[in-house]
């Protein structure tokens, strides 16, 4: 595919998992530069995906549930040397399974500092360069049935969250959709093998309307759909990738 003019990305947590799948699938689909953060797993793997498909990858390594200073540190040095983004898919979001009545603060804080925290601070560092340039796609992700406050037995903490998330991005939308900016979610369903292919997929069953486990690259369409340069029309939107499930089910629940 001819390579796509300039455009660069940052995917958070991509060491592996979902966002492995998409940062090699922007690679691949023409983006020069893809950059990716990590915690703990190497990320080596996921920068060989993306080199291989013949762009310029990079890593830096932020733990998103330190202190709030030393993470905008961390997205500002990554911003600096790695940067500027036009892209960033955010999929950091770690998820804990607890009743409401049996969690702790440090589960309480995980949830809303992983998933809400995390994303304003990452879309803090790239929204500036995105201003200047009067152009941005900002993509996160949220949980099945996290745009309509769905109950979620056992997840209560996760599914406020991400709700929160939602609440967030469309806010953040309406914010800079005039700089040219858009900021959309995405909702996964079935996804329990993140690696995956489409064609793989399509050999497990599972329990949603569709019949089959999902796999990355059903969530890397939607990604590709909310990023394209076109796409300048439709932002603060929620999407589902769930196989046509509806709502939160705790033996379905994205990782």
């Amino acid at each position: 595919m001819r390579r796509i003019n300039g455009r660069s990305v940052l995917v958070t947590g991509a060491a592996s998992g979902l966002a492995a799948g998409i940062a090699a699938g922007l690679a691949r689909d023409g983006f020069a530069r893809v950059a990716i953060t990590w915690r703990e797993s190497s990320p080596e793997h996921t920068l060989a995906r993306i080199r291989a498909e013949g762009a310029i990858a990079s890593a830096t390594q932020i733990d998103f549930l330190a202190d709030a200073s030393e993470i905008a540190s961390a997205l500002d040095r990554c911003v600096h040397e790695h940067g500027p983004f036009d892209t960033l898919v955010h999929a950091v979001g770690p998820l804990q399974f607890a009743a409401l009545e049996r969690a702790d603060e440090a589960a309480y804080r995980a949830m809303f500092d992983g998933n809400v925290r995390s994303a304003w601070l990452a879309a803090r560092a790239v929204l500036p360069a995105m201003r200047e340039a009067g152009f941005g796609r900002i993509v996160a992700f949220g949980m099945n049935g996290s745009a309509q406050s769905i109950p979620a037995p056992g997840l209560g903490l996760h599914a406020a969250a991400k709700s929160a998330l939602v609440s967030l991005l469309r806010t953040l939308a309406a914010e800079v959709a005039q700089h040219g900016i858009t900021v959309n979610a995405i909702e996964p369903g079935d996804i329990r093998e993140k690696s995956l292919d489409r064609a793989e997929a399509r050999k497990k069953t599972a329990a949603n309307p569709v019949g089959r486990a999902g796999s990355y690259e059903d969530v890397l369409d939607a990604v590709r759909f909310f990023v394209a340069a076109e796409r300048d029309f439709i932002t603060g939107v929620v999407l589902p990738v769930t196989g046509g499930l509806q709502g939160p089910h705790e033996r379905n629940m994205p990782g």
